[in-house]
């Protein structure tokens, strides 16, 4: 007798048209996740429309597969009233969950919507056991973890996953994004196009000038697999794994999950784990590594060509004699892939998720109720009125009168193909409010006998401020050379911590204690050790204040009474993610992000006691990686990276696209690899735009190299900030003529 394993793990496969939907449940999925027409991570994909969407539930509750839809992108604040429609149809549906990014979302949702499952999506950067609590609290019951993490990472989170009621999710095949997830803007920044919003053009991908290395893709990285891993992610308590792959097409997707399915069999039934992975090669595929799984972020992570690596690992492992054989070895690849293609092609083609025929019959004489009798392919039921027909009445009964009142029926999963009458005896009248009633039986039966779910409004929300704001300046610093000459302005200052804080911790806690006007300022990726070394430095510290881009230092910052703005790096785009972030964790303010356009900004409301910031001045980020960018510019010494690595490391590069724009990488102690646009933003059009809405303006005067030069000290460049937040036109022209080039292109586009 086989041993069988007890837990059970999830395969979730993607689904970007019916057609991959279809393949994902032919392959074994047990869940598959699918975005709808807007609101999802993935416009490139078909996607699928809401009648698509009730015969695909159909289809996989049929084969024991739920269905998750992706609403994982933020939310401009034009977009709420369509998304609270598409939301209170969602309720009326099957789905088993929704993927969601926006906190806007997780508050309408908990709120509102509270049969709706919520899954948190990987664009919420989720790497430390704060975020899981911090997700805990906003009603999700499961994460999708950073790519990024490794099993040790995956375990501890897992198990404070368990605690807090949260499932953990792990990518473990398909594309590799070399920016931690939700922090990249680079294309949004040099194409208008912003991946928090599901519309990644992947600059990242594209060629560059030959680097100093010899690399042409110097931003590409493998696909992920974690196939061999299947053992070490279940003993890690991990509940999900996800495939990637929305924009993949059918054949890719079957193939894939089909192979994942048999080898998580395998493992429930206690039998050798396959240690062959060949099939992955025979679709598309950027070779493979699990490095970030094993923790061993190294230089064979990269990959100097973003196209399909088949043929070239097919010539790489059979070492062929020659070039005849060579090309034999293709077209028998060729062969093999058509061959999957129309097998798997011949099999969705036999699958029909249209809608099912609805037949509906009416008979009846006065004195006597209404007989209705309902047929659909698989059932048949009956249905009397409770009061009965008259010969005299306001409208009689016919077929156009009924279909009017009937035709939401049409929004099932069904279609209505005929309505008979003729069983009607002479013209009959009955009460509008029975026809009602009847109609809401038939659908309440329809639905699995579930009563349809009221359609809610959520309540508008109110500027509180509407007269001109005495605004105010914060500077940005990150040096400790910087604080005396900072300290010598009236204006807030805020100190970056580094992501990992464990070289400098002493010497930090010291200069903060000596310059209580210095406020702590988290970074958006603060992983493990690094997240533990966080929270002693507020235990130790007791700021009365602080900004974090991290939410599990946010939550943190709660628990303790701390006073807290959310900073620019959330990506806070609407009024509700501030009023979540409000009623939920006490936040007094925060910084809305930079990527929204003047007229996106425009309707954006601040909760009761809670301030608005905006930063005028910064050098763009374009991505945050854990990964060794310099590897593959200029000749970084090591292979691999290492802690030694994040806490000393200190060194500048660029790379250059084929279109002849730069970029620069910066890589700090302390800190991870970032890179950064050629020019830096600047916007001071907002504070004439937007005088009662922002009372704090920041600048970034942190030394990150681009190629926008500064002619005057930073003492003498505050003090012009200063007076351009008074009014003063004059130093507004002084700043534009000594800060070159610079660009608020994002201000102007929006997203």
């Amino acid at each position: 007798m086989i041993d069988i394993v007890e837990r059970k793990i999830e395969l979730l496969a993607p689904g970007g048209d019916i057609d991959s939907i279809k393949a994902a449940i032919l392959g074994g999925a047990d869940a598959v996740y699918c975005g709808l027409d807007k609101f999802n991570a993935r416009n490139r994909a078909v996607n699928i429309s809401l009648d698509d969407l009730k015969g695909i539930l159909r289809l996989a509750h049929k084969n024991s597969c739920e269905i998750f839809i992706t609403l994982n992108i933020i939310i401009v604040e034009e977009e709420i009233s369509a998304l609270v429609n598409l939301l209170n149809k969602l309720v009326n549906t099957g789905i088993d969950g929704i993927i969601i990014q926006d906190l806007a979302m997780f508050h309408l949702v908990s709120k509102y919507f509270k049969s709706l499952d919520i899954h948190a999506s990987t664009q919420m950067t989720t790497h430390n056991e704060g975020q899981i609590k911090f997700l805990a609290k906003l009603g999700a019951t499961r994460v999708n973890l950073c790519r990024e993490m490794n099993l040790s990472e995956i375990k501890h989170l897992s198990a404070v996953g368990a605690e807090n009621n949260i499932l953990t999710e792990v990518f473990v095949h398909g594309s590799n994004c070399i920016s931690f997830s939700g922090l990249c803007y680079i294309s949004s920044v040099h194409a208008g196009n912003s991946g928090n919003r599901g519309r990644c053009s992947q600059p990242c991908r594209g060629k560059h000038k030959t680097t100093s290395e010899g690399k042409d893709f110097p931003l590409n990285l493998k696909d992920n697999s974690a196939f061999f891993d299947l053992q070490e992610l279940y003993d890690a308590g991990v509940y999900s794994l996800k495939i990637e792959g929305r924009i993949k097409k059918f054949d890719y997707v079957y193939t894939v999950v089909n192979s994942w399915r048999k080898h998580i069999d395998s493992l429930y039934n206690k039998q050798a784990l396959s240690k062959d992975n060949s099939i992955f090669y025979k679709v598309f595929n950027r070779d493979f590594s699990n490095t970030y799984l094993k923790g061993d972020i190294n230089k064979d992570m990269f990959i100097d060509d973003p196209r399909d690596h088949s043929i070239k690992h097919l010539s790489v492992v059979k070492n062929y004699e020659s070039e005849e054989k060579l090309e034999e070895a293709r077209l028998k690849l060729y062969e093999e892939k058509a061959k999957i293609m129309r097998f798997v092609e011949d099999s969705i083609n036999k699958i029909d998720i249209s809608k099912l025929s609805l037949n509906i019959s009416f008979s009846g004489e006065a004195g006597t109720p209404l007989k209705i009798l309902v047929n659909t392919p698989d059932s048949s039921f009956t249905i009397l009125s409770d009061t009965l027909l008259s010969n005299v009445g306001a409208e009689a009964l016919s077929e156009a009168m009924i279909l009017k009142r009937f035709k939401v029926l049409n929004d099932t999963d069904y279609s209505l193909k005929t309505l008979d009458l003729d069983g009607l005896k002479s013209k009959l009248y009955i009460a509008f409010k029975e026809l009602t009633s009847i109609r809401e039986k038939i659908l309440f039966i329809l639905n699995g006998s579930k009563n349809s779910i009221e359609a809610v409004k959520v309540p508008k929300l109110i500027q509180e401020n509407k007269e001109p704001l005495n605004a105010s300046l914060s500077i940005l610093i990150s040096s400790i050379e910087d604080v005396d000459t900072c300290t010598k302005t009236n204006a807030k200052i805020y100190f970056q911590l580094p992501n990992s804080l464990k070289k400098e911790y002493s010497v930090l806690v010291e200069m903060f204690k000596k310059n209580r006007k210095l406020i702590p300022y988290f970074s958006s990726v603060i992983i493990g050790e690094d997240y533990n070394l966080a929270v002693a430095f507020l235990e130790e510290l007791k700021p009365e204040s602080i900004v974090t881009n991290n939410t599990g230092i946010a939550y943190e910052a709660y628990q303790r009474g701390i006073s807290w703005l959310a900073g620019p790096y959330l990506n806070l785009v609407n009024s509700y993610s501030l009023l979540c972030l409000k009623e939920n964790f006490n936040c007094s303010g925060a910084f809305i992000s930079n990527e929204l356009s003047k007229r996106q900004l425009r309707g954006i409301k601040a909760p009761k006691d809670f301030s608005l910031h905006y930063s005028i001045y910064h050098p763009l980020v374009l991505m945050t990686s854990r990964q060794c960018m310099f590897q593959q510019v200029d000749a970084c010494g090591k292979k691999i990276v290492n802690s030694e690595c994040i806490s000393s490391c200190s060194r500048n590069s660029s790379i250059t696209d084929q279109n002849g724009r730069t970029s620069y990488l910066q890589k700090s102690e302390g800190a991870y690899n970032s890179l950064y646009n050629d020019a830096n933003y600047l916007n001071t059009d907002v504070l004439k735009d937007f005088s009662s809405k922002f009372s704090d303006y920041l600048i970034d005067l942190r030394d990150v190299k681009t190629e926008t030069i500064v002619e005057i000290d930073k003492l003498s460049l505050i003090n012009l900030f200063e007076e351009v937040i008074k009014g003063n036109n004059a130093s507004k022209e002084k700043i534009n003529k000594c800060v070159y080039p610079t660009t608020n292109h994002q201000y102007i586009k929006g997203i």
